[in-house]
């Protein structure tokens, strides 16, 4: 008999203000915490140093958070010039110190070469990993090991403020971009370094980020259910986003009430309006999301990722 998990089936996505000096993985934990949920998950980790969009997929929604990790990002970061660190960040240790005698108009001509598509190596500091151990576990022992440039797109750059020996901007890139390694290369075009002091992500896809919460408004919200001697879900799940918004621009099809019970079963189901080919939404004629599928040689939808419901899990 299969063990039961601890905690209540709870599915959809939180979008998280994490906060600033913690981890990632901490501040899931905490969220998983607070919902008691069975699963969490988040989609792509923030640096402590880094604040903001932090969406955190519960229940079944840990199935789509893939698709989030694919999607294209934007954030808002300051860059410090005339030191250069060895994380391209404050928490490094300082590499070099130099003087700043740019003009804001050298600044703005050197920021101008990182609009569009280049190639960018990744940090030794990044998650990425070479022969199965993440980089920054080679960077911490002074190991460097090789890394492929990867293809990234700054889809809109803008500079919102300059002062001094620091500069704000607001970047809005494709996935697998690493802001901090833009910010170093800006540094040595310029001519004299520059680090990450300040990092904030403000969008995941299209997600809005007046949706954002914090960990304290999510600890307000349990407090209050307590306080009225209701179920926490009361005031904690109308704060949850629908799985399906972690899947924005894939085709959606229907199918009949009489594919479900095969669709859930792992086979192949004809669904109506269904493309010739690629992943698809899948809902039922009552418009319940079923989860993710893929269209398959013979033209049918068969299951990639289709959510259990909690009776049969």
């Amino acid at each position: 008999m299969a063990k039961r998990r601890k905690g209540r089936a709870v599915n959809g996505i939180v979008l998280l203000d994490k906060p600033l000096e913690i981890s990632s993985n901490k501040a899931l934990q905490q969220v998983r915490g607070i919902y008691f949920a069975q699963k969490a998950g988040h989609t792509g980790a923030l640096d402590p140093l880094a604040t903001g969009m932090l969406p955190i997929c519960l229940g079944e929604g840990t199935k789509f958070s893939q698709f989030l990790l694919d999607t294209d990002k934007t954030y808002i970061v300051t860059a410090k010039l005339g030191v250069r660190t060895t994380t391209s960040d404050a928490d490094g240790e300082v590499v070099s110190t130099k003087p700043v005698d740019v003009t804001d108009a050298d600044i703005l001509i050197a920021v101008d070469k990182f609009r569009g598509k280049s190639k960018q190596i990744p940090s030794m500091y990044s998650a990425l990993k070479y022969q199965g151990q993440p980089l920054y576990k080679y960077a911490r022992e002074g190991i460097e090991v090789p890394r492929e440039a990867r293809d990234i797109e700054v889809f809109r750059l803008e500079v919102l403020r300059i002062d001094g020996d620091e500069i704000d901007m607001e970047l809005h890139v494709s996935k697998g971009t690493y802001i901090r390694t833009i910010v170093d290369d800006l540094g040595e075009l310029l001519g004299c370094g520059a680090h990450v002091s300040m990092l904030r992500r403000v969008s995941v896809g299209s997600y809005p980020r007046d949706k954002m919460v914090t960990i304290e408004q999510l600890e307000e919200k349990l407090q209050q259910a307590k306080t009225e001697g209701v179920a926490p879900s009361t005031y904690l799940d109308e704060l949850l986003l629908p799985m399906e918004t972690a899947l924005e621009g894939m085709p959606k099809v229907e199918v009949d009430d009489a594919s479900v019970v095969y669709l859930r079963h792992g086979n192949p189901v004809q669904a109506s309006g269904a493309p010739l080919d690629g992943l698809v939404q899948v809902f039922t004629e009552q418009g319940e999301f079923l989860g993710v599928g893929y269209i398959n040689d013979d033209g049918l939808v068969a299951p990639k990722r289709i959510i259990v419901p909690a009776a049969e899990e």
